[in-house]
């Protein structure tokens, strides 16, 4: 008997929407077309690092070292398989819902169990037809590495899990030929599908609230106060500031790291102007900021 372990791993976990419609059109139609389809799909999986767990039915389940490398085939796996159903009859394509998750699991030989194999197979029965949904999990660790959008789906109940779990679509482009409706055939109670997707938002208008009424009251008191000098450059200059480094942690454009090291550099050239003596003393600074972010983005690509 194979001996039982624990491992943090990337599911995969892969089945064909409305299956069951498909075979009582055509049974030997549709096992031929999954075949060939699961067969690109296994050869993209190889390709990517990943390897085939287990098939069943119309099911896959698939585990990769790489969590980037997880979501980068599975955009290519829906990429090639929409090529694929591009030369066949709109109610005879056979379109694949994709779910993804970084978990710990436990490990029996060549079988993977546990929780985080649930929850790839709670993502996937929640994405639409030739779409993919990923964990929170998975979307820290892809979402400046790979060439996608992503659009936040709020959190998703998975039964045993006690809470729920933050979920993501994967834009890979809009297609005509992926029905948007939910399935209904074979669905378990576990595979309900989810809210409609949303966009996360990238700035919270409170705080800008906040800071514009202090910046405001700040000017005001300056201007009541007159004496021939505006002080409140100082604190306007602070104020401004610290929305920016709110600003580079909410947005999702950029790495947060290289967007905050950005502001750095912004208020240090403020700083030189605002106290100019002649010299241009900041050059040395941003020069810093520079080599630290050209060798994050070095070793990002």
């Amino acid at each position: 008997m194979s001996e039982t372990q624990r491992k943090l791993t990337t599911i995969f976990s892969a089945d064909v929407q409305d299956y069951t419609r498909l075979m009582g059109a055509d049974e030997e139609g549709t096992l031929a077309t999954l075949k060939r389809y699961r067969d690109a799909m296994s050869r993209l999986i190889g390709v990517h690092g990943g390897r085939v767990i287990n098939t069943w039915g119309d099911g896959l389940i698939a585990e990769f070292p790489s969590v980037v490398e997880a979501v980068r085939t599975a955009v290519d796996v829906q990429n090639e398989l929409a090529g694929l159903n591009a030369a066949r009859p709109a109610d005879g394509r056979m379109l694949f819902r994709i779910g993804i998750n970084l978990g710990d699991v436990i490990v029996e030989g060549d079988d993977i169990y546990g929780d985080g194999v649930n929850i790839a197979a709670r993502l996937q029965g929640s994405a639409p037809a030739g779409g993919i949904v990923i964990s929170n999990t998975v979307y820290d660790q892809v979402r400046n590495k790979v060439a996608v959008g992503f659009d936040f789906l709020g959190p998703l109940a998975v039964k045993n899990v006690a809470d729920a779990v933050p979920s993501y679509a994967v834009r890979i482009g809009e297609r005509e030929d992926a029905p948007q409706q939910p399935r209904t055939d074979d669905v378990r109670p576990a595979m309900a599908p989810v809210a409609q997707a949303r966009r996360p938002a990238i700035f919270s208008h409170k705080p800008v609230a906040f800071f514009a009424v202090i910046a405001i009251a700040l000017v005001v008191i300056n201007i009541l106060t007159w004496q021939g000098v505006f002080w409140a450059e100082w604190p306007l200059l602070a104020i401004v500031f610290l929305a920016a480094m709110n600003w580079s942690r909410s947005q999702t454009w950029l790495d947060p790291r290289l967007a905050g090291l950005g502001v750095v550099a912004a208020g240090l050239v403020c700083i030189n102007l605002l106290s100019w003596h002649g010299v241009f003393w900041a050059v040395w600074p941003l020069l810093a900021i520079a080599v630290v972010v050209s060798l994050r983005w070095i070793k990002r690509g």
